[in-house]
């Protein structure tokens, strides 16, 4: 692949609902630049951007895959353009997310057939938030039912009206043929490898297509004042004229072109490919963003610039071991440069670049200011981790990451899976840092945390394909803790004797309820000596590790203030062991006088739906004991309720909240608090193995 100089690199994210055709049209675009000499299917597991078993499996994209292709466009010039296609399921949104954070332009794919999905309206919203320029392709315009008229007014109803058309089906359905080119007022027919031939508009939509010409390049003209002041005065812009003004719109995000064809047949796949190269931004359009001692700042895409790379996406290979992703973001970086990774320090050498082509590795002997290539080994420069020369201090900013809303605890199948657990998990985190791995050492359980259960399951599987290690899956359990509601007063006494030095000891201790969040307290009050003084700290200690241990539910006992007032010793028998014992029996004889409680986790939880949800989504989440503390409408319509809901009511909540929703709701949730659990649940919840009554 021949080297291209800034100005001519597209990156280019393919976004939109599953099942839009994404990764088909990856295909198409490929094959028609030659980069590849078939199309692949998805169904065969064939294509060039799904190779992951876990992909082939499902039969749908769960990773980003890079996708180069030069193409040599209408205006003669040839591009390098990057395809950055990203998955369409909501389980796998970081991925986009790590894609449009090196993309200059999204494609935003929508279904002829199916039109305006969720994940069609979760694409459009990532683009606005990271200001991401793009167009639409409507695709699968040869289906049965398909209805580019229809899409269009629905695409309009829900992102403006700044929606440029710039193409109409000629045909549709199984008689789609070409495409009329509203610009230039030519019709576009195709053959069937694709190619067209320019020939005029048929007559039954020539009055359609000239009006559609005079609305198209009255919003256009409109955004230039100096071309709206010739328009207005009877001037006629060429389409070239036309198309030079829509660039600049397109790269302030003031108007957003819409184009058609498709994928299977191959009708609008070149003219797609013109207009990615044409009205797309370059690099060199669209500093990169990053931070510098501790103030954000640009970073110019600069081939002659201080060298400057990010990485975005880290992948095991079973050939090569670890792949980094990255995008030089300033400078040329050549084979075997070493940069320093400016979080860590540590220095990184860039042996064996290449270009990834799916599974195919083209080798890269320098890289230039807006590319996007791959290196292995980088093992000390995780996802997000920016490189640079020595010294200088900078960090690109990296793709923001939604926190795990799904859980699931992991059980080994054997002890060699128990003992390759944690480094295997570390590894799959690393190639999706929106993975999270805990060991909670209270409940002995290893937590493995995700956007959703496909997300988990996928991880699990590509765990085990590529490091052997089976797991089996439990719920989560719920960190409940143990408190009082009253006062009471117990006598821990341990008292034998073997032959020999016995153990004796007697303890009086009282227990009251202390506030909420307040922990626990240990009150020295014994007078006269009734027990030494060196004996305290062991009657602490006895005190404090049942505690611990758990109370009369099983659970740590927190927010009780203990007291030692009274006891007895024995000046031979008595030790430090004795009333460490007889401290824990007075205080599980205390606690169990002293009206026990259980306290439950309760999560502040904020709720993004749909205006038409918020209703059945408030009353959910009264059925699930919260308590709504407020709600708001945002700036698009969608409302956000804040409530308070325990924690153990909430675990499977992401996969409820899209049933209710169609996959439009989004949540967050935080601890906020300790509650006391209702008395008829106590029985009911799960406890850590040998802790209280049996689970």
């Amino acid at each position: 692949m021949e080297m291209a100089s800034t100005p001519l690199i597209r990156n280019v994210a393919l976004l939109g609902h599953s099942g839009s055709g994404k990764t088909t049209l990856a295909e198409a675009l490929l094959n028609q630049a030659g980069a590849i000499p078939r199309v692949g299917r998805v169904e065969d597991g064939t294509t060039t951007c799904d190779t992951e078993p876990e992909e082939v499996k499902r039969s749908m994209s769960l990773s980003l895959a890079v996708a180069p292709f030069q193409w040599k466009a209408s205006d003669g010039e040839t591009y390098k353009v990057n395809l950055i296609d990203t998955p369409g399921y909501a389980d796998f949104a970081s991925q986009v997310d790590a894609g449009l954070s090196v993309a200059d332009l999204a494609v935003i794919v929508v279904s002829a057939v199916d039109g305006v999905e969720v994940g069609t309206e979760a694409a459009w919203q990532l683009c606005e938030q990271a200001g991401i320029p793009r167009l639409l392709f409507v695709n699968k315009e040869d289906r049965p039912r398909a209805d580019f008229h229809a899409v269009l007014d629905r695409l309009k109803e829900s992102f403006g009206d700044n929606l440029v058309p710039l193409e109409l089906p000629l045909g549709e359905e199984e008689d789609l043929h070409g495409v009329a080119d509203v610009l230039s007022d030519q019709g576009l027919e195709y053959d069937a490898d694709g190619h067209h031939r320019t020939e005029a508009i048929p007559e039954d939509l020539l009055e359609e297509e000239r009006a559609l010409h005079e609305e198209v390049a009255e919003e256009i003209v409109a955004g230039d004042d100096e071309q709206l002041e010739r328009y207005l005065s009877g001037e006629v812009p060429s389409a070239e004229d036309l198309e030079r003004t829509l660039r600049a719109e397109v790269l302030e995000r003031s108007e957003f072109p819409v184009l058609l064809g498709s994928a299977a047949t191959g009708v609008g796949i070149d003219r797609l490919a013109d207009f990615v190269c044409e009205l797309g931004p370059s690099p060199a359009d669209r500093p990169s963003r990053a931070v510098m001692a501790g103030e954000p700042t640009e970073v110019p895409a600069d081939a002659a610039g201080k060298p400057l790379v990010h990485v975005f996406r880290t992948a095991v290979d079973q050939f090569v071991g670890q792949l980094s992703f990255f995008k030089v973001l300033s400078g040329t970086i050549k084979a075997d440069d070493h940069l320093t990774n400016t979080t860590t320090g540590t220095d990184e050498r860039l042996h064996g670049m290449f270009f990834l082509q799916g599974r195919e590795h083209v080798p890269a002997a320098e890289v230039v200011a807006g590319d996007i290539a791959a290196v292995p080994k980088l093992s000390a420069s995780p996802t997000g981790s920016t490189l640079a020369p020595k010294g200088v201090a900078i960090a690109a900013v990296a793709a923001t990451t939604q926190p795990p809303a799904y859980a699931l605890a992991l059980q080994p199948v054997t002890q060699a899976d128990d003992d390759k657990l944690l480094g295997s998990l570390q590894r799959v985190c690393a190639e999706d840092p929106s993975l999270v791995v805990e060991r909670n050492e209270e409940t002995g359980q290893t937590v493995l945390r995700g956007a959703g259960d496909t997300h988990l399951a996928v991880a699990l599987e590509r765990m085990e394909r590529k490091f052997g290690v089976s797991v089996t899956t439990e719920d989560v359990l719920i960190p409940y803790r143990e408190t009082i509601g009253g006062t009471a007063e117990a006598e821990g006494k341990v008292k034998k004797q073997s032959g020999g030095h016995g153990q004796f000891a007697v303890v009086q201790l009282r227990v009251s309820p202390l506030g909420r969040g307040e922990g626990t307290e240990f009150v020295d009050s014994i007078v006269g000596g009734a027990i030494p003084r060196n004996y305290i700290p062991a009657v602490e200690r006895g005190v404090n590790e049942a505690m611990e241990a758990g109370g009369v539910n099983g659970f740590p006992v927190v927010d009780v203030k203990v007291e030692c007032y009274d006891g007895k010793y024995h000046s031979v028998d008595s030790s430090d062991m004795a009333f460490r014992t007889a401290s824990a029996v007075g205080l599980r004889e205390a606690l169990q006088r002293a009206q026990p409680l259980v306290l439950e986790p309760v999560s502040e939880i904020v709720v993004t739906v749909p205006d038409g949800s918020q209703g059945d989504v408030m009353g959910d989440l009264t059925s699930r004991r919260g308590r709504i503390s407020g709600s708001n409408t945002l700036a698009d319509g969608r409302q956000e309720i804040t409530a308070m809901v325990p924690t153990a009511e909430i675990l499977r909540y992401v996969l409820d909240l899209r049933s209710m929703t169609g996959g439009r709701g989004t949540f967050t949730a935080a601890h906020d608090h300790y509650d006391v659990l209702p008395s008829h649940l106590v029985g009911k919840i799960a406890r850590p193995e040998g802790n209280g009554p049996a689970h």
